[in-house]
């Protein structure tokens, strides 16, 4: 795909529903005892990836567009796979399902394509087999052949490393225990199924202590039906956001934006770095926070000389916008730093790695670090790009495009269908060339 250089961004946009919150909204609704209604669903093929799985077992799912309808079949009545449940691209897909596969009496094979299969799967693993569950994997990774029991046994489990994913498996799990399941966190990661379980009844407990954060479940709970509405995807809003900053003159409306504490750190870092940035309308739908952020594009860079380090507890929470900060980075007078993310090298793919080798290519002054980059103001140049694959790599990369001096070649640019599969469409709806 070739893009060109863009004067500025202009307009009001819808952005798709919230990835993360509808994976866990399909999976949830499965288990509840009765039919669900989920507004404004993913249509990323991440998320088509949970209900083709949920099909699988035997929940009936009709939607459409970005609505869909589940029956819920309760926490036990799944059925057995035919096939092996492919769960595409999408790790939030296996690592979460994987949970609640736990807890049925019936084996399940797991697969999904190239880049899921490297993706490490042994932190839920290890958890799992310590409630009862048995597993098998190649090394570790996919594909993985899961036989589950009923009921599982009770965990008391302290991740070591920050992860929402793990900590949902664990905690849907959980639900098919003999007793009271935990996950402790150090750090606070992105809260969404303990939301989602509150919202349709189940009894979530949180508690805070100097350790970190305690949430349990109990092996009793019932989940209801419910009415759902996912946000529009702050993950995906961020490439937006960013655009529009960069480009003055730009001014850009995103309405109906989750703004969930665990997830919107993104807005803070781009108002400490001089973004004019406001929200408005904040209130609450199905227990997640939302509310309509316009942006106005100046000179942020001039605002920052000194170059800001990115690093510490707040990465866990700006992991997906990581890329999309790089981009901003060579627009800052003093740069940016990001240290401590090393978890984005086992993602779709080595998104350090992805991120240095493609801004150099487009004339930026980047040095790689194990656990990040520091970016410093550049001049961007067009080239010819490789999104690797990777669809937060693609959107990140179309963004730069617009910033750059000549046209930008990104290939496999179609994969930002992962997540955002209108991506290029809205983008240019609302760009404005010279």
């Amino acid at each position: 795909m070739q893009l060109f250089p863009a004067k500025i961004v202009r307009g009001e946009v819808f952005l798709p529903g919230d990835k993360s919150i509808s994976h866990r909204a399909a999976m949830i609704c499965s288990m509840a005892e009765g039919e669900s209604v989920i507004e404004n669903y993913s249509q990323s093929a991440d998320c088509a990836s949970t209900l083709n799985c949920l099909q699988e077992l035997g929940v009936k799912i009709t939607h459409e567009a970005a609505r869909v309808w589940i029956k819920g079949v309760g926490k036990n009545g799944f059925l057995p796979p035919k096939i092996p449940l492919d769960c595409g691209n999408s790790g939030t897909t296996m690592r979460l399902i994987s949970g609640i596969l736990a807890g049925q009496r019936f084996e399940s094979p797991l697969v999904g394509d190239e880049s899921l299969s490297r993706r490490p799967m042994k932190r839920i693993i290890e958890p799992l087999k310590k409630m009862g569950a048995r597993i098998e994997s190649r090394e570790g990774c996919p594909p993985l052949r899961l036989s589950g029991t009923n009921p599982l046994e009770p965990l008391e489990f302290k991740l070591s490393v920050a992860s929402a994913q793990v900590k949902s498996c664990i905690l849907l799990a959980g639900l098919n225990a003999s007793g009271e399941t935990a996950v402790i966190e150090p750090v606070p990661t992105r809260d969404h199924t303990e939301r989602m379980l509150a919202h349709l009844g189940c009894g979530v407990q949180i508690t805070e202590s100097e350790g970190g954060r305690r949430i349990s479940v109990s092996g009793k709970s019932r989940i209801s039906p419910g009415n759902l509405r996912v946000p529009a995807d702050i993950s995906a809003a961020a490439f937006f956001l960013v655009a529009a900053a960069c480009l003055p003159g730009s001014k850009l409306v995103i309405k109906n934006v989750g703004l969930n504490p665990t997830r919107s750190a993104i807005l803070d870092v781009l108002v400490d770095l001089g973004v004019d940035l406001t929200l408005t309308g904040r209130r609450d739908s199905s227990n997640e926070p939302v509310g309509d952020i316009t942006i106005c594009g100046g000179a942020i860079s001039d605002t920052v000389k000194e170059t800001p380090v990115i690093r510490g507890k707040i990465i866990s929470n700006l992991i997906d916008e990581l890329p999309i900060l790089a981009v901003f980075g060579t627009q800052l007078a003093g740069g940016l730093e990001v240290r401590d993310a090393q978890e984005l090298r086992i993602k779709e793919s080595d998104r350090i790695s992805a991120v240095v080798s493609n801004l150099r290519r487009m004339n930026a002054e980047i040095d790689e670090f194990p656990d990040g980059f520091r970016v410093l103001r550049s001049r961007l140049t067009g080239a010819d790009v490789d999104s690797m694959g990777d669809h937060r790599i693609a959107m990140a990369l179309a963004v730069a495009a617009l910033l750059a001096d000549g046209p930008t070649k990104i290939k496999n640019a179609d994969c930002a269908a992962v997540s955002f599969p209108d991506f290029f469409d809205v983008l240019d709806s609302v760009v404005e060339r010279p």
